[in-house]
C-alpha cells in the first residue's frame, strides 16, 4: 500500500471516527428526550434508529450518476454483489433486533444502569472478534479493553440511587436483561460487518460501505415495522404526539432528528469496521459511553458524580493505550518492510 493510500484511508477513517461519534453520543442524548417529555413506544425508538436509510440512497443517486459521467454508461447502480446484499440483509434483522433491545435502556433504566450494562458489548466484541474474524489481541488493545469496561462499570456503582420512582421491578428487570441482550447482539454484529468485508470478492470501496449501510437499515427497519405494525404504534404516534410536553411540532421534530443522527451512528459503524477492525468500533463505542454521560449532564441537568468523572478518566486512558499500541505496531511494520526491500534487491541483483 503507497503512501498516498494510506493516508486516505486514515483521513476517511478518521472522518468515519467522527462520524460514529455524532451518532453514538446524539442518538441516545435525543432518545433520552424523547421519553423523558411523555414518548412511551419502544418499536418506534428502534424504527427510528434504522428509517433514515432514505438519506443513503440520496447520496448514492448522485454518487451514480457521477460514475456515469466518468466510467459511462457501463455501470450498474449497485457495486455490491447477491452473496454480499444477502449477508448484508440477514445482518441488518440482527442490527433491527439490536436496536429494539436497545431502546429499553432509556426507556426504562437509569442512564448510569443502562450505560454499564452495554459497555458489555466490548467484552462481546472482542470474544465473538477473535472467535469469527480471527481478531488479534496486543496487551494494549487488551488494557484498554479492561480500562474502558472499568470505566463504565463505575458508573453503576450508584444506579441504584438513580433509579426512577414509580418504576415495577419487573419492568426494571426487564430493561436490564433487555439491555445486555442488545450488547450482546452489538457484540456479535460488529465481527459479522467485519466479515462481510473480508469474504467479499472485489476491493470495498466507499460506494459498496454506503450500499452495505442502506442494506442494514433496510431490512432493521422492516423488522421494526413489523413490531410497530403489531403494537399498534402508527395509529399511537397522532395520540402521542398531542400529548407531548414540548408540544406536537416539537415531538415531530424529534422524530426527524431521531432518525438522522443514528444514521450517523451506523454510517460510521460501517466505515470504522471497514477501514479500521471491529474491535476499534467497539472501543470507540465503549469511550463514547461516558462522554454521553457529560453531555446528559450538561444538556439535561443530570447530577454529576464521582464516579462519572472517574469513568471519563479510565476511557479516555484505554483510547490512549489503544492508540499508542496501534502506533508502535505501525511503526514496527514500517521498519520490517524497509528491511526488507534491501534483501529484495539484493535477490534481485544477486547472480544466478
Amino acid at each position: 500500500m503507497d503512501n498516498q493510500s494510506s493516508r486516505w484511508r486514515k483521513f476517511i477513517l478518521v472522518l468515519n471516527c467522527i462520524t460514529l461519534g455524532i451518532g453514538y453520543c446524539g442518538g441516545p442524548l435525543i432518545s433520552r428526550l424523547y421519553f423523558l417529555h411523555g414518548g412511551q413506544r419502544i418499536w418506534l425508538s428502534s424504527w427510528l434508529a434504522c428509517i433514515g436509510w432514505p438519506i443513503i440512497l440520496i447520496v448514492l443517486i448522485i454518487a451514480y450518476f457521477f460514475r456515469l459521467k466518468i466510467q459511462g454508461f457501463d455501470i450498474n447502480f449497485f457495486c455490491i454483489t447477491r452473496q454480499e446484499f444477502t449477508s448484508s440483509a440477514a445482518l441488518g434483522i440482527l442490527v433491527g433486533l439490536a436496536g429494539y433491545l436497545y431502546a429499553w435502556g432509556p426507556a426504562k433504566l437509569p442512564v448510569s444502569t443502562s450505560t454499564v450494562i452495554y459497555a458489555a458489548q466490548l467484552g462481546f466484541t472482542v470474544v465473538f472478534a477473535f472467535l469469527i474474524v480471527k481478531q488479534k489481541l496486543t496487551a494494549y488493545s487488551v488494557n484498554a479493553v479492561v480500562l474502558l469496561i472499568v470505566g463504565a462499570g463505575t458508573l453503576g456503582l450508584r444506579a441504584e440511587s438513580d433509579r426512577p420512582e414509580g418504576e415495577s421491578t419487573k419492568q426494571y428487570v426487564l430493561g436490564f436483561v433487555m439491555t445486555l441482550l442488545a450488547a450482546a447482539s452489538t457484540g456479535l454484529a460488529l465481527p459479522l460487518l467485519e466479515l462481510i468485508y473480508i469474504k467479499a470478492k472485489k476491493n470495498v470501496t466507499y460506494i459498496m460501505i454506503l450500499e452495505i449501510q442502506m442494506i442494514l437499515n433496510i431490512f432493521g427497519s422492516a423488522f421494526c415495522t413489523v413490531g410497530m405494525i403489531v403494537n399498534k404504534d402508527f395509529q399511537a404516534i397522532s395520540r402521542e404526539a398531542s400529548q407531548f410536553e414540548l408540544g406536537k411540532a416539537k415531538y415531530y421534530l424529534v422524530l426527524v432528528w431521531s432518525a438522522i443522527i443514528w444514521q450517523f451512528s451506523t454510517l460510521g459503524i460501517v466505515g470504522v469496521v471497514q477501514y479500521g477492525s471491529s474491535l476499534l468500533c467497539g472501543i470507540l463505542i465503549a469511550l463514547l459511553l461516558p462522554l454521553t454521560e457529560l453531555l446528559g449532564v450538561i444538556l439535561y441537568h443530570e447530577t454529576f458524580q464521582v464516579t462519572k468523572g472517574l469513568a471519563i478518566f479510565l476511557s479516555l486512558w484505554g483510547f490512549v493505550s489503544y492508540f499508542y499500541g496501534e502506533m508502535k505496531q505501525s511503526h514496527k511494520k514500517k521498519k520490517e518492510e524497509e528491511n526488507l526491500i534491501p534483501q529484495t534487491e539484493m535477490v534481485q541483483t544477486s547472480p544466478v
